[in-house]
């Protein structure tokens, strides 16, 4: 009986799982957890910090899945390296586990600056559940929260605490928030939103030092000003985990490396999720794009392979959609091109708070950005990742009437467009 060995327990490691169970009813099958609790959804977590939902509404696997499909949870229980030499994995505890088949699915963790006080009770991620309780609890007796980072993980935070009653100020070391996936006019768009709804947005400054005694008291700024409070989130991005790895001969570069067929360079060993780098068909190269839906693809993409249907990745996309104050966005791909040879295509209507922008190169869509009117997007997305020309219809992008229909002489011969 062979053993498949899962390292995470998040969207990818659950997908394989449960994939590998439907096509090899007798194979062993067991999940590492460092957490503690079952499955859980992470996109989540900024509603159950804002009051929107319970904590057990972000569970989307009870013990009763494992158990019916014969899969092994250990919980707490944290992979600390790896010996592929003997199949093994060593944790934390220095007890080992034997596989035959090993997934990498452990994810990604917030990357925290090498600031003084950092470390200080009071001072978060915004990665688990165990980080939003842990927030939820000082929200009573916290009155202002900095938010060090304005990127979808530090903004998530701040209209979590807002809606929470908090005086909340970002601070962002750039001139822009959302500068990893929108242009300067979206972003923007979304300061005033942030601004109008009372979180203050406090750009081109740094924190250089978390001050107190034990618990978080007050930040000060590179400038020398300091603030006053007593919870401090970092939402400065997330690296994926791949410190384990170190010693193991599995071929890194910001994640783990993997081919079409989720597999690392060594035979039995598979990533799938926030920890694998995979190809970008928009950026033409490998890259992590920790989202997700993404997450959910390679898991599947790893199973199908591990239980014998050679079946390639097409590859991650990324990808970003979320909704602030009543204000939607979804944007994916280039969206600031930082070089010569792009061709920028934008409609804006100011009085409805409408924008889009359409980022191309020789015709072929490389992003997009759409703020208040997504629809439609999607056709954009498969028309990136096929690589479609859109030259004959590029005057019809932008227009609110543009649909799948106007696409299909395009690509009457890509059978997959119409999956």
């Amino acid at each position: 009986m062979k053993h498949i060995l899962i390292i995470g327990n998040s969207a990818a490691g659950i997908t394989a799982a449960e994939n590998i169970r439907k096509a090899d009813k007798s194979a062993k099958i067991t999940i590492l957890s460092s957490e503690d609790y079952t499955g859980y959804n992470r996109c989540l977590i900024s509603y159950l910090l804002a009051g929107d939902i319970k904590e057990d509404k972000l569970i989307y696997r009870s013990k009763s899945f494992y158990a019916d499909n014969l899969i092994t949870l250990q919980l707490n229980k944290k992979a600390a390296r790896i010996d592929p030499k003997k199949n093994q994995v060593v944790l934390e505890d220095k007890s080992r586990v034997d596989y035959d088949i090993l997934i990498l699915a452990n994810g990604a963790s917030p990357k925290f600056p090498e600031i003084k006080g950092i470390q200080k009770s009071g001072v978060f991620g915004f990665r688990t559940i165990r980080d939003a309780l842990g927030m939820l609890e000082l929200v009573p007796i916290a009155h202002t929260a900095c938010i060090l980072g304005g990127g979808l993980i530090g903004l998530k935070a701040a209209y979590g605490l807002k809606k929470k009653g908090l005086d909340v100020k970002v601070v962002v070391k750039s001139s822009q928030i959302l500068s990893q996936v929108l242009d300067k006019y979206a972003s923007e768009m979304f300061k005033r939103r942030f601004t109008e709804n009372g979180v203050e947005i406090i750009s081109g400054s740094d924190c250089g030092e978390v001050i107190g005694n034990g618990d978080a008291k007050a930040i000060k700024l590179d400038s020398g000003k300091v603030i006053a409070c007593s919870l401090v989130v970092v939402g400065k991005g997330v690296k994926p985990n791949i410190g384990l790895l170190e010693g193991s001969g599995i071929q890194c570069d910001e994640g783990a490396l993997v081919n079409e067929y989720m597999r690392t360079n060594i035979a039995n060993i598979y990533a799938a999720g926030d920890i694998a780098q995979t190809y970008d068909p928009i950026l033409e190269r490998p890259a992590v794009n920790a989202l997700w839906p993404n997450a959910i693809e390679q898991g599947m993409a790893a199973a199908q392979n591990i239980s014998g249907e050679k079946k390639a990745y097409a590859g991650s996309v990324g990808m970003n959609s979320v909704q602030f104050f009543g204000l939607p966005v979804i944007s994916f791909g280039i969206t600031r091109p930082l070089n010569e040879g792009y061709e920028e295509l934008s409609s804006r209507d100011i009085t409805n708070d409408i924008y889009k922008k359409i980022v191309l190169k020789d015709n072929i869509v490389k992003g997009a950005i759409f703020v208040n009117r997504i629809e439609n997007i999607g056709i954009l997305l498969k028309l990136a990742r096929l690589k479609i020309d859109v030259g004959p219809i590029k005057d019809k992008l932008l227009r609110p009437d543009f649909n799948f229909a106007l696409t299909r002489d395009l690509a009457y011969d890509k059978e997959e467009f119409y999956l």
